[in-house]
């Protein structure tokens, strides 16, 4: 059955949520108060890097399922509501629920009776616990649907979900079954939950990717020290399938607008609890070291000492965002591996094919062709692992740099390849190859 949902926020997952349910076949009105965004997105102009996303959002506005406004009157007559606010850390690393405390009483002064609200963003636990009461009333169903999905594949994540988590007090109420239902078109198993557990599964599913992948940053430098492959390490440790071989790849620490984030609120929510979440803390320490770690073996490339100087020295950095197929600059390593070699005095010029430019950072030249990176470069540094680094004439590049060596902080390229074409090769917990 087709439902009118409305949509209170067209940030990243808002406007993927508004765009998907369409697909699926609800109407949805989607809410702003930014209003250049909202004419942007009613002409079908989409700014965030998405595969599929723009086509879905022309297709609703096509078929007049999907509209876009500033006003939320608009969302009286929705029988489901979603909140899609964004939720940013605060300097102590809490969650800032600003936004959501302002507009969830405006909500509560609006919304018709019976109508469903839905916690899409993460929160902190308790927070749908809260919402009774910053709405105001106790008309209005609140469930907790936690949203799982993962920038560069978002469309299929929400359309070919792994799960669907729905929480309400008590669980699985007539409210958390209305919710799901929207969902079944996914054919996705349902986790009907407590609230509480619901948002809680959030926070637990991030955190123990970061706590996942700072142990393979860590097992690659143990790597390192032994002259084994953290590559074939990690590969054997995948085909168990108790571990599974995602997020076993190191490299220059892990970024993004959910990790650091997301780890940072679970701590604080531990330490309010009196619980030591020792292994969590460590692996955000491992973390912050990483781009020491990055620096260093740049230092060695370029001087022979991992402490020797880089001041003056042009370095080359393939790829500045967070991760490969998003142009999302929040939180990078590569961003902060490059601000700690500008610090150190080298001269940094940069290629990263959905990024042109870096705000408030003038140290990092941008450039649209990457064979400019190499101009009289002293290494290159691979930073981000887009794969059609891969496909560079490397020949090409050595060809134009001043010293062919590449720090591979991805471990992305086929070291064979470069040494074809003169390039040594620095990875990560791994031998380094050196020019035939």
């Amino acid at each position: 059955m087709a439902e009118h949902i409305g949509i209170v926020g067209a940030g990243y997952v808002g406007l993927t949520s508004a765009a998907c349910f369409a697909r699926l076949g609800h109407r949805v009105t989607c809410v702003d108060a930014d209003e250049s965004k909202v004419d942007e997105l009613g002409r079908g102009e989409v700014a965030i890097a998405e595969p599929g996303l723009a086509e879905l959002v022309g297709q609703g506005l096509a078929d007049r399922t999907l509209s876009f406004t500033t006003a939320q009157a608009e969302l009286y007559g929705a029988d489901l509501v979603f909140l899609c606010l964004p939720t940013p850390p605060a300097e102590d690393g809490r969650p800032d629920l600003g936004v959501l405390e302002q507009v969830v009483p405006q909500l509560g002064r609006l919304l018709r009776p019976g109508c469903v609200v839905v916690t899409k963003s993460t929160v902190p636990v308790g927070t749908a616990a809260r919402l009774p009461h910053l709405l105001g009333r106790d008309d209005l169903p609140v469930v907790a649907n936690p949203e799982f999905l993962r920038e560069g594949h978002a469309v299929e994540d929400f359309l070919h979900p792994d799960r669907v988590v729905v929480g309400t007090d008590p669980a699985d109420s007539p409210a958390a079954r209305r919710v799901a239902r929207l969902y079944e078109p996914t054919g996705a198993p349902v986790v009907a939950t407590d609230s509480a557990s619901a948002e809680l599964a959030k926070y637990a599913s991030n955190a123990f990717l970061a706590v996942k992948l700072s142990y393979v940053n860590v097992l690659a430098e143990l790597c390192e020290r032994f002259g084994a492959d953290v590559r074939e390490v990690s590969r054997t440790m995948g085909l168990d399938a108790r571990i599974g071989p995602e997020f076993l790849a190191p490299g220059p620490g892990w970024g993004g607008s959910c990790l650091p984030k997301d780890t940072s609120a679970l701590l604080h929510a531990a330490e309010a609890a009196g619980v030591d979440f020792a292994i969590l803390r460590d692996a955000v320490r491992v973390n912050a070291r990483q781009r020491a770690r990055v620096v260093r073996a740049v230092r060695q490339a370029v001087t022979g000492s991992p402490a020797g100087s880089l001041a003056g020295a042009r370095i080359g950095l393939l790829g500045l965002a967070f991760k490969a197929g998003t142009g999302d600059l929040r939180d990078s390593p590569a961003l902060a591996v490059a601000a700690e070699l500008a610090r150190a005095g080298a001269e940094l010029t940069a290629h990263d094919p959905a990024v042109g430019c870096v705000p408030g950072m003038s140290a990092v030249q941008v450039v649209d062709d990457p064979y400019l990176v190499a101009k009289d470069a002293a290494a290159l540094v691979v930073l981000t692992e887009w794969p059609e680094f891969r496909d560079l004439d490397w020949a090409r590049l050595a060809a134009s740099a001043d010293r062919a060596i590449v720090v591979d902080t991805r471990n992305l390229l086929d070291p064979d390849a470069l040494a074809d074409a003169g390039f040594a090769h620095v990875g990560v917990g791994t031998r380094s190859r050196r020019q035939p």
